[in-house]
């Protein structure tokens, strides 16, 4: 193959990717309005401004649209709270810090994470995603032990609980907080700092 033949064939790779992200821009937030179920490519189309053919083209079908969209949002969200464990200089900076972050994304991403937790939903009844559902579970489950483990540090204690324990409980704050977020309740952000304070001090 030619140099010249070389470039033409990566322009048309680097925009056949750019054009499979601005699809994914548009799917998130017609996914994230009307959830996993309630959502065709159709659908998905008509908000991306690009007709049915063209996203059929460029995804075989929603679960392969799907996965790409959400996992473009994770590769922010497994990164969310490394800044505050790199700025935190002591305990209770990290404490308060990790707690303002999940407040943050609450408010924030609140229709993003609700589109997680339906995708995470439908894995359990649907396996051809289910691989992709675990790796971010996985990376999110890292996220949120990099801050236990920094605490420990800080507190010179090691954790009392598992990695698989410690996200556990944290996932399970977050996602009554974020019922609550959805539901109109004004105080649930606050709220979800407060325990996420307080759980942190505990499991060290």
């Amino acid at each position: 193959m030619t140099v010249a033949k070389e470039r033409i064939s990566r322009r048309a790779v680097d925009k056949f990717a750019q054009r499979r992200e601005q699809l994914a821009e548009s799917a998130l937030q017609a996914l994230a309005d009307l959830g996993y179920a309630r959502t065709s490519l159709r659908e998905i189309a008509q908000k991306s401004g690009f007709s049915h053919g063209v996203l059929h083209y460029y995804f075989a079908d929603k679960v392969e649209l799907l996965t790409y969209a959400v996992r473009k949002f994770e590769k922010v969200c497994v990164t969310r709270y490394d800044d505050v464990v790199a700025d935190a200089g002591s305990a209770d900076e990290l404490k308060r810090g990790f707690g303002a972050a999940m407040a943050g994304t609450l408010r924030s991403d609140a229709a993003m994470h609700r589109l997680w937790y339906d995708l995470r939903n439908q894995s359990l009844f649907e396996d051809s995603f289910r691989a992709d559902v675990l790796d971010i579970d996985a990376q999110r489950q890292d996220m949120v032990w990099r801050v236990v483990e920094r605490y420990a540090e800080f507190a010179g204690q090691p954790p009392l609980v598992s990695p698989e324990v410690a996200y556990a409980t944290f996932d399970g704050l977050f996602h009554r907080a974020l019922l609550h977020q959805l539901s109109g309740q004004q105080a649930a952000a606050e709220g979800l700092a407060a325990d996420v304070e307080e759980l942190l001090a505990r499991l060290v």
